[in-house]
Parts: C-alpha cells; sequence; structure tokens
C-alpha cells in the first residue's frame, strides 16, 4: 500500500460490459459498491474474464485473474478483500493467500456463526442466485448435522437471474429482485416453517433486505454485513 492509498474496502467486480460511467455502472442505495452502505470508502477492480456465468458455473481457470485484481486493490489501499459475487467463494482460500489483508468473498463464510446462534431445531435458508451452481463444498458444513438444517433456495429462470447473463448487463431491476427473492422465501417457508434466519448469497441481494426484513420478519444477513463487521475489527 502506498502512502497516497487510501484505506478502503477494496471490492472484486465482475464484468458487466459496461463503458466507465455508465448509468447503469452507478452503485445503488445498499450496494456492496457504495461508500454509504459502510460510511468507509469502497475501491474496485473488475477480474479479467470474470462474467456472471463463468462465475457461478465454477471456471478454475479465473483464479489467477482474482488474485490479480485482489493485489491491485491492495496496492491501491484496500485493507479488506470483497466480492460482487457470493460464488467467488471458491477462490476464497488462493486470494487469502495472495494478499496481506482481510478477505470476506462471500456470505455464505457466516453459515457456520449463523447457525450457532439459534436453536438446534431450527433451520436456516440460503437464498441464491442459482441453486442449480451452489454446490455443497462451497457451504463450507462437513457436519451432516449442521447441514440437514440449512435450506437453499434460488431465482434461477427469473427475470434478474436472466438479465445478469447479458452482456452488457442491463441496469439492475430492484423490483423484480424483491418478487423473485420474496416468492422464494415464501416457498421454502412453507415447506420449512422451522425456518429462522435468512442469509443472502448473492451480492445484489442487500438492495432488497431491508423490505424482505419488513414482510418475513426474521433475521435477514448478507455480504454487506459481513463487510461491516470486517471493517470495524480494522478500521
Amino acid at each position: 500500500m502506498t502512502l497516497q492509498a487510501q484505506r478502503s474496502l477494496g471490492v472484486l467486480h465482475l464484468e458487466r460490459g459496461l463503458p466507465p460511467g455508465a448509468p447503469s455502472s452507478k452503485p445503488l442505495p445498499g450496494s456492496l459498491l457504495n461508500p454509504a452502505s459502510f460510511n468507509f470508502p469502497v475501491i474496485s477492480e473488475t477480474v479479467a474474464g470474470a462474467w456472471v456465468e463463468n462465475v457461478v458455473r465454477g471456471d478454475p481457470a479465473l483464479e489467477p485473474a482474482f488474485i490479480a485484481a485482489a493485489r491491485r486493490l491492495v496496492e491501491r489501499g484496500a485493507v479488506a478483500i470483497s466480492s460482487t459475487c457470493g460464488f467467488s467463494i471458491r477462490h476464497q482460500p488462493a486470494v487469502a493467500a495472495s494478499v496481506n489483508v482481510p478477505v470476506v468473498m462471500s456470505s455464505l463464510l457466516l453459515l457456520p456463526a449463523l447457525l450457532r446462534q439459534l436453536p438446534p431445531k431450527t433451520k436456516v435458508a440460503v437464498l441464491t442466485y442459482d441453486s442449480t451452481h451452489l454446490a455443497e463444498d462451497l457451504l463450507g458444513l462437513p457436519d451432516p448435522g449442521e447441514r440437514a438444517r440449512i435450506v437453499i433456495g434460488g431465482i434461477e429462470g427469473g427475470k434478474f437471474w436472466h438479465d445478469e447473463l447479458k452482456r452488457p448487463a442491463p441496469p439492475i431491476d430492484i423490483a423484480a429482485i424483491e418478487a423473485d427473492v420474496g416468492a422464494c422465501i415464501a416457498r421454502l417457508r412453507a415447506a420449512y416453517p422451522e425456518i429462522a434466519s435468512i442469509l443472502f448469497e448473492c451480492a445484489a441481494f442487500p438492495l432488497v433486505a431491508s423490505a424482505i426484513r419488513r414482510v418475513a420478519k426474521l433475521p435477514v444477513y448478507d455480504i454487506t454485513d459481513l463487510c461491516r463487521l470486517t471493517l470495524a475489527s480494522i478500521a
């Protein structure tokens, strides 16, 4: 970190196919990329070649690009590193080993702690962009008893899911995210009434976290909560 660099949260950003300064590239209120979400400066670096499709699917060839972007962030003053896609947790070990600052690539890192907050007969619902690609190893729960307390729901096939696969990506439709996430939670709670907490895997879902909390009347956690905790410990 240079003497001129400002202490910041560094965010690894996926490719969007948008020119710099494009209106739809500006961070929305509640976004991981919005400094107002943290009262702390936020800087970002695009991970070359990392699009929603191949990050969600899990392309191991992206690892060097994630590492290179993380190192650029540290050089620019990042005191912690996160990512705009929860599926980038696949690269958590490699990125953490490559920089000398805390790395929190995904809200999925919170799962063990959330389970310990709740009575053992309850469940945690994980809401994801695409449940078909949320493999068991990404949950980080080798204990079968803990895994049995996790239920997973995804919004694959919805409008936001389709929009994010486009190049360039269109402006984020917050109403579509809220509708898809709300419907998914309703389905999960009908099947599993013992759900006591919700974890958003997708880094776009914080945009609707407040609305979902009001409707679901349950604790809702997301990547911005993990980043705030991390920044509070070092800033």
